[in-house]
């Protein structure tokens, strides 16, 4: 019995200090819980489909093509320098560990993608993104490990995570994006209006850290961006060209410039913790999102979220 109580001693000492959190269970079934990505029916990605294992770039890339519903698995590491198309139908989950080097996932022309618990890493400049969704909807990207290095000049890789060409009911959930001159852009160019003015993506509970740029920078759409932790960044919430934010209870510390706008951008900021940095952008008429949701206190933030995102889930 003295055992069992040391055990439970032990346990109860770990939680109260913040200790790490355990790796999370998760199901290859799981489907979208938050966010735009939960409206019009849902994203479900490749639930009740096919279930395939994979760790070669050959085997990856003919696994995740096609709009039959499909889950692929990725085991090991992955290498190469180049991005793989992800047909629409489909849920690509990594492992504990598993691991793209040089190889990025594309989102093109698709619709109800599930991309979860992958770690990619120094996808360079002619390849791609790390992660890039165009003209596509109903995309859930989830607890998602995406970096790269500062080591080179800004141009040597792209972007960690971007989303254009008009996409909608995106969610970016539980990510963790690192080391890396430009993070996330959303909207393909100033003169894109007529196409990416329909865009809608919610950012909730995401680890921004070292990042210099675009954390994110918006474009003519819709975003709500909640729960967010940014450590060590230059340029933070660009909202741009017309775009209408919701930003909510996130939290900054070292940022130069946590929220500002360029060429009239909008924001209704609400309950943020700036780290003493003033926030810049106008006020916006984006006031209520369209789904339900609950905000962590601003003062709790960041402990569950430094410790929760990235690739924390095991399938």
């Amino acid at each position: 019995m003295k055992w069992l109580v040391s055990l439970v001693a032990f346990a109860a000492i770990q939680i109260v200090s913040g200790a790490p959190e355990l790796v999370k269970r998760a199901s290859p079934s799981d489907v979208a819980n938050l966010g735009y990505a939960t409206l019009n029916g849902g994203t479900t990605g490749g639930a009740g489909g096919t279930t395939t294992t994979v760790s070669s770039l050959a085997a990856l890339t003919a696994a995740v093509s096609g709009t039959s519903k499909k889950i692929v698995i990725v085991s090991g590491t992955i290498t190469g320098n180049t991005v793989v198309k992800v047909g629409s139908n489909t849920s690509v989950l990594g492992k504990s560990g598993a691991s793209l080097v040089g190889v990025g996932l594309r989102v093109l022309d698709s619709s109800n993608v599930i991309i979860r618990n992958l770690k990619i890493s120094k996808v360079l400049a002619d390849a791609g993104d790390a992660i890039g969704v165009q003209n596509s909807n109903k995309v859930w990207l989830d607890h998602l490990d995406l970096s790269s290095d500062r080591d080179h000049d800004k141009d040597y890789y792209d972007g960690l995570l971007d989303l254009t060409h008009g996409v909608t009911e995106i969610t970016v959930t539980w990510n963790k994006l690192s080391n890396h001159w430009k993070g996330s852009l959303v909207g393909h160019s100033d003169s894109n209006g007529s196409e990416d003015t329909k865009i809608t993506v919610t950012y909730a509970y995401n680890y921004f850290s070292n990042i210099n740029s675009r954390t994110p920078s918006f474009r003519f759409g819709r975003g709500h961006i909640f729960n967010n932790v940014f450590d060590n960044i230059g340029d933070g919430i660009n909202t741009r060209a017309g775009a209408q934010l919701l930003v909510e209870n996130n939290v900054f510390s070292n940022a130069k410039k946590p929220l500002y706008s360029t060429d009239g951008g909008y924001a209704v900021a609400r309950g943020n913790d700036f780290g003493g940095v003033a926030n810049t952008a106008p006020a916006g008429t984006f006031t209520s999102a369209p789904y339900s949701y609950s905000l962590t206190a601003v003062g709790s933030v960041r402990s569950s979220v430094v410790s929760g995102a990235g690739q924390t889930l095991s399938f």
